[in-house]
C-alpha cells in the first residue's frame, strides 16, 4: 500500500462522520471469538432497562471492540498490508465504531457519575454565557478583563 493510500484509510477511519449510514457488521470476529455483533447490539438496544449482568456483558463488549478498532488500526498504520486489504479493515472498523456508538448511547451504568458530568456541563455552559453576555468572549487569560488599560 502506498503512503497517501495508508493516510486516506486512516483519516476515513477517524472522520467524525464516518459512521453516518454505516451498517453495523452482522459478525465480526472480536480477540479471537465469532460475534453476531448485530444481534447482540439490536438485542442490546431493545430493552428498557439493562440489568446488572447485563450491565457487565455490554462493559466488556466495548472494552473488547475497542481492543480490535486499535489492533485493525494498527494493521492499518504498520502498512504492510494491501490497499484492499486496508479498506476492508477501514469498512469493519467504522462498522466497530457504529456499533459503539449504538452500545455508548444506552446511557451510563453509574448514574451519580452522569448526574455530576451533566452539572459540570451545565455550569461549563452558563460560564460561557456569561463571558459572552459581558464581553469577555475572546479574552483568553481568563480573568475577565477585556483589554482595558493594557
Amino acid at each position: 500500500m502506498r503512503e497517501f493510500e495508508r493516510k486516506q484509510l486512516l483519516e476515513r477511519i477517524e472522520r467524525e462522520s464516518a459512521t453516518v449510514g454505516a451498517s453495523i457488521p452482522e459478525e465480526i470476529t472480536v480477540q479471537g471469538n465469532e460475534i453476531d455483533l448485530q444481534e447482540f447490539v439490536f438485542e442490546i438496544r431493545r430493552r428498557d432497562t439493562i440489568p446488572q449482568g447485563e450491565r457487565e456483558r455490554v462493559e466488556r463488549a466495548k472494552k473488547n471492540l475497542r481492543r480490535e478498532r486499535l489492533q485493525r488500526k494498527q494493521r492499518i498504520e504498520d502498512g504492510e498490508i494491501t490497499y484492499e486489504e486496508g479498506d476492508r479493515l477501514a469498512e469493519a472498523i467504522i462498522g466497530i465504531d457504529r456499533a459503539l456508538n449504538e452500545l455508548e448511547s444506552l446511557g451510563p451504568v453509574d448514574i451519580e457519575a452522569e448526574a455530576q458530568a451533566q452539572e459540570a456541563a451545565d455550569r461549563k455552559r452558563w460560564m460561557s454565557f456569561l463571558r459572552k453576555a459581558l464581553g469577555h468572549a475572546d479574552d483568553d487569560s481568563g480573568h475577565g478583563v477585556s483589554g482595558r488599560g493594557r
